[in-house]
């Protein structure tokens, strides 16, 4: 596990050769391209282990006790002492192999000393999870200086070996099964766990135990399964290695089935442009679009290369053409698009709307049916939803692309509505393919949900939706689409629908007990509605001229006389007679609905039911690349198959990890019945993340497949018009891209006219420079902080709260773990005692908030010596593009100007001054100040002149709480609470009286506060200048500075973090001192491997 030669540490300097497989363009055959992923895939899990273990064992504190045992006066959050280890059962060999069949084992531990949380963490083991077991015995002398620096790792750990085990079953004190979830027990009678004893039976690993015991026997060699004494877990989504690497292998043991229109390009040969929509055997000539245009003139703007005619059902020529549209797509578009270059700069020109041909002298003409769609049904609820976005031509290329069969491939820049464009594709698809079941595939749970909750307000029943793995809670829905959720919503409908079978019977004055089960239902579709209909249909048939025929002859009239207009008018033949077609609909779809439920009638448990669900109903399935690589093996078991797969977020997906969905399902006869690879990503953006350098400088693993077809020359679609930021942000990083515009949107939104109340500008570069003497620290290394910046950048968002920005808007971001949690630990000072403050939406690192956005950010650079990871450009991009309205960013001006990397960018912020510009008049968050004036300018110098600013500010906002308590004096308890708004319209209110004291150098609330009277609930946190830090009774560490500042505490190496007072709390759940940050994070992890590889 520490053999440099095999895994190279972090170090790798990127001179001379190493003994690594390479992924780059090409590769001789699938079994080379899945041998080299899964040695790099094995190579890298082993590092990820072995930092982790280097993370968590120094915090146990390991000694030798005066029994000369192994004692440990430490703890760990990820690494917990065995209190009983013993292997239970050695199946003998199978047929043919040496080693045993399985070897089980249980170890006991105990979780009495963790807080509650910790506590949960540990009871939330399942079955598949993979622990590991250590053996550490400490050297009984410390190692001298000299001895530790050439010592290796596992010598100043005193570790002797690591087995890694795979969870079976886990039982509390009391022998209860926890968290079992293959139906042993119900879920409705699971219990909390008892005692705070855990017995957990584990699988070991066959071959590792038949050498060890061979080891024993021929070598003499020391029992090892007798000295384990630490049981190690992981982070559950970096604890995947296991079940990728089994996949990995079922692969290359398998005779892999791609797709022969996509074989040749995958392994990087053939014409790029091969796999392109306008190169396919099978093309859908005739699409229907329908709502993905708004009107006639959306479908002239979406083709201006054609001359685009309107006709009719019948041919004919329509002069008032209304959507929906069908389009017949020209055949001579075959073979028109080009390629780009093998280059992943956009500055080449992209293959244009999905290869449609240049603009001719004599445009070509592109017949567009306007057709009349049937009617839905007399009910609110059968009317379908609609598409409101105006798709520009891009987005229209993107769709056709999306629908025809082939690979397409559509380049989404920040804020260029891929998501909107993907869930088109899936709605086109749905309504031209329905017999077709596409698989979506993301890189976060966080981009699923957004997508699901799209495809939502499409016209796509949610009865064909389907969300699998662990982050469906996670949805902003009412609606449950997990499989148990669509299981129990598939149940409650059939009730429903089989109530209204028997209104229908009533309706017909025929036995009502038809609507007993779905296979009556069915029968009396047959046997008494359809029949109905059909002798309807003769009726009317018989006598077209007379127009009260429908109305008259319609056998269902009492069944529809509840609906919220009437049915038929009597006037017209052909209206009356659409409406009775739109209620013979309603109920064919009722019992079309009917039938689908049917076989969770007949499948009785809940695993049959769920499989049936994935396998037959469902026509989207969702899911991350992980659970897919995670569960292949169950998708194969139980038949799934599906005929289109669309990619989310690939360009920050691994290759591997790309590779694996697309053989999710076993191939029939030798064919692949993949029709469909739509892949959608931003290879300007983070790429995939590979925490060892060597693997990932060395041997490319950090490139995605998005990306290596980008580099291979295959035709690509680039959406070109942003609808999130104002242009001026924009400006900030469109030039990466090809005329990246702006939507109409954000030209003419209001919102985006306006500028941001109490700055002068939008967004700005903040000159941050040394706070108490230094600029960037490193409490332990690679965990870089800045503590001015941190200062600086909290004082500001508590500026933006007291002038009343909602907290939700604000993000604060930074590129470095450290610093976050700096961030975290001044807003838990300062801001979070105070309700009208409170903390902002979300603090976090620049890698994790790719793909989120919100109005204004706050970005913090850190470093003040060398410019660190931020010189990927990429990184930059993802920086600058997650703001709407408003980015200050807060570096070291003299450091980060002078990277030529970053020119660009940089070049534009320092067009405007480098001291953070405030407008002092404007004391509410709303203002009518154009964006592009800057009103009354007053420059703040330093993050000390912003504390004393907000003090101020605070002070008024306490003032105007005082003259809530006066005018109540009688009912306290009645005192209303002011909101931020009622604050800050009464600072506002005061602004004209206080601003003279502002000039005269009044910059806090310390003097006058003295003598005010202050209500007992607010006297807590009213004295800004002199809190002595303590919030409800706890130790908030804060110095003689108060609110102003936070220095020191923050700033403990990240040893002493979890340390502290390490031989007297131990953990217990009762120590206040365990330094939490606001997540619930011990700051042991604060500078976990991630930190360390942001480098």
């Amino acid at each position: 596990m520490w053999d440099e030669s095999l895994v190279p540490s972090i170090n790798y300097t990127g001179e001379g050769c190493l003994a690594l497989p390479k992924l780059n363009l090409q590769f001789l055959t699938l079994h080379d391209y899945l041998l080299r992923n899964f040695n790099l895939f094995r190579l890298e899990s082993t590092y990820e282990i072995r930092e982790d273990i280097q993370e968590a064992v120094p915090h146990l504190l390991a000694y030798i006790n005066n029994e000369g045992e192994p004692a440990f006066r430490g703890w760990s959050r990820m690494a917990v002492p065995v209190k009983e280890f013993k292997i239970t059962e050695v199946k003998q060999p199978n047929i043919g192999e040496v080693k045993p069949a399985a070897v089980t084992a249980e170890v006991t531990f105990s979780i009495s000393s963790y807080k509650s949380q910790i506590r949960s963490e540990w009871n939330a083991l399942k079955e598949h999870d993979v622990l590991f077991l250590l053996s550490i015995r400490p050297s009984f002398e410390p190692l001298s200086a000299e001895e530790a620096a050439n010592a290796t790792v596992p010598q100043r750990l005193g570790l002797q070996c690591v087995r890694g085990c795979e969870i079976i079953e886990m039982r509390d004190e009391e022998g209860i099964l926890m968290n079992d979830f293959t139906g042993r027990i119900k879920r409705d009678e699971w219990k909390p766990p008892k005692g705070d004893l855990r017995t957990v039976t584990v699988a070991l690993d066959t071959a590792q135990y038949h050498m060890d015991v061979g080891d024993i026997a021929e070598k003499g060699a020391e029992d090892i399964y007798g000295t384990f004494n630490i049981l190690m877990r992981r982070k559950p989504k970096e604890n995947n290695f296991k079940a990728i690497l089994e996949s990995i292998r079922d692969l290359m043991n398998e005779t892999c089935i791609v797709p022969d229109w996509l074989h040749d390009i995958f392994l990087g040969y053939g014409n790029p442009s091969a796999a392109q929509w306008t190169n396919m055997p099978d093309l859908l000539e005739t699409v229907d679009f329908k709502d993905t245009f708004l009107d006639a003139d959306h479908v002239r703007e979406s083709f201006p290369d054609y001359q685009v005619c309107f006709v009719d059902q019948d041919g004919l020529e329509n002069v008032q053409p209304s959507p929906p549209f069908k389009i017949k797509l020209p055949r001579n578009l075959k073979g028109k698009a080009h390629a780009l270059p093998g280059s992943e700069n956009s500055t080449t020109a992209s293959v244009d709307a999905a290869g449609m041909p240049e603009v001719h002298s004599e445009r070509d003409k592109l017949i567009v049916e306007a057709y009349i769609p049937p009617d839905p049904g007399p009910y609110p609820q059968d009317q379908p939803k609609r598409n409101s976005v105006r798709f520009t031509a891009t987005q229209v290329g993107a769709i056709i692309s999306g629908v025809q069969p082939g690979l397409s491939m559509v380049v989404g820049p920040p804020g260029t509505g891929k998501t909107d464009t993907a869930v088109q594709v899936l709605n086109v698809l749905y309504h031209n393919c329905p017999s077709q079941r596409t698989l979506i595939i993301t890189h976060s749970n966080q981009a699923l949900n957004d997508l699901f909750e799209k495809i939502m307000q499409r016209d796509v029943p949610a009865r064909y939706l389907l969300r699998l793995g662990q982050g469906e809670q996670e949805l902003a829905t009412d609606l449950d689409f997990s499989r148990q959720g669509r299981v129990n919503a598939m149940l409650v409908r059939r009730l429903e629908l089989l109530s209204e079978v028997e209104r229908l019977a009533r309706s017909l004055q025929l036995p009502e007990d038809v609507g007993y089960t779905c296979e009556t239902a069915g029968y009396f579709w047959l046997l008494h509605v359809y029949s109905r209909w059909e002798q309807f249909l003769a009726a009317c048939a018989a006598e077209k001229d007379n127009p009260t025929i429908v109305q008259d002859k319609f056998p269902f009239k009492e069944f529809f006389s509840d609906t919220p207009q009437p049915v038929f008018t009597g006037q017209s033949f052909g209206k009356d007679m659409r409406s009775a077609k739109g209620c013979f609909r309603h109920l064919k779809t009722m019992f079309q609905e009917l039938e689908e439920c049917r076989a969770f009638e007949l499948l009785k448990s809940t695993v049959d039911r769920s499989n049936y669900l994935m396998t037959k109903q469902a026509k989207i399935v969702a899911m991350t690349c992980t659970h897919a690589a995670l569960k292949r093996k169950d998708f194969l078991q139980v038949g799934f198959k599906y005929d289109n797969l669309l990619m989310e977020e690939s360009a920050q997906i691994l290759e591997i990890e790309t590779f694996i969905p697309m053989l999710l399902q076993r191939q029939e006869d030798g064919y692949a019945r993949l029709k469909r690879c739509i892949l959608i990503g931003d290879h300007h953006q983070l790429p995939p993340v590979v925490k060892n350098m060597a693997f990932q400088k060395y041997s490319h693993m950090d490139q995605s497949l998005f990306t290596r077809f980008v580099r291979l020359g295959i035709p690509y679609i680039e959406l070109n018009a942003q609808g999130r930021a104002r242009p001026s942000l924009a400006r900030l990083y469109n030039w990466r891209y090809r005329e990246l515009g702006d939507l109409p949107n954000v030209k003419e939104n209001a919102v985006f006219h306006k500028a941001n109340a109490g700055f002068s500008y939008d967004y700005q570069l903040v000159d941050v420079p040394d706070y108490n003497g230094r600029g960037e620290s490193a409490p332990s290394p690679w965990f870089y902080q800045n503590e001015g910046e941190a200062e600086y950048i909290v004082s500001v968002y508590m500026y933006m709260r007291l002038l009343g920005y909602p907290a939700n808007k604000i993000s604060i971001l930074t590129t470095y773990n450290g610093q976050k949690l700096l961030i975290r630990d001044v807003i838990n000072r300062r801001c979070v005692p105070y309700d009208f403050i409170g903390p902002p939406h979300k603090v976090a690192t620049v890698d994790k908030f790719q793909g989120q956005q919100n109005d204004f950010i706050l970005l913090s650079l850190v470093r003040t010596r060398f410019v660190g990871h931020l010189r990927d450009v990429r990184r930059l991009i993802v920086a600058m593009s997650r703001a709407r309205l408003g980015l200050y960013v807060f570096c070291r001006r003299s450091l980060f100007e002078q990277c030529y990397e970053l020119q660009p960018t940089f070049r534009l912020l320092l067009e405007r001054p480098d001291c953070l510009a405030l407008n002092v008049e404007e004391a509410t968050s709303l203002t009518n100040r154009p964006v592009g004036e800057t009103g009354p300018v007053s420059v703040v110098s330093g993050p000390e002149e912003m504390q004393a600013i907000v003090n101020f500010k605070m002070h008024q906002v306490y003032q105007a709480r005082m003259m809530s308590h006066i005018e109540y004096p009688a009912h306290p308890e009645s005192v209303p609470e002011p909101s931020v708004e009622q604050n800050v319209m009464s600072l506002s209110h005061s602004m004209d009286t206080d601003k003279t004291a502002m000039e005269d150098g009044d910059t806090g609330p310390s003097e006058s506060m003295e003598s005010t009277k202050v209500p007992p609930d607010d006297g807590e946190m009213l004295v800004v200048g002199q809190s002595n830090g303590e919030v409800d009774g706890e130790d908030q560490r804060v110095d003689s500075g108060g609110l102003g500042t936070s220095t020191g505490s923050t700033e403990v190496s990240h040893d002493d973090a979890e340390m502290l007072v390490a031989s007297q709390s131990n953990g217990e759940a009762d120590g206040k001192d365990q330094r939490v940050d606001s997540d619930g994070t011990d700051l042991e992890n604060s500078s976990n491997v991630e930190s360390k590889m942001e480098e």
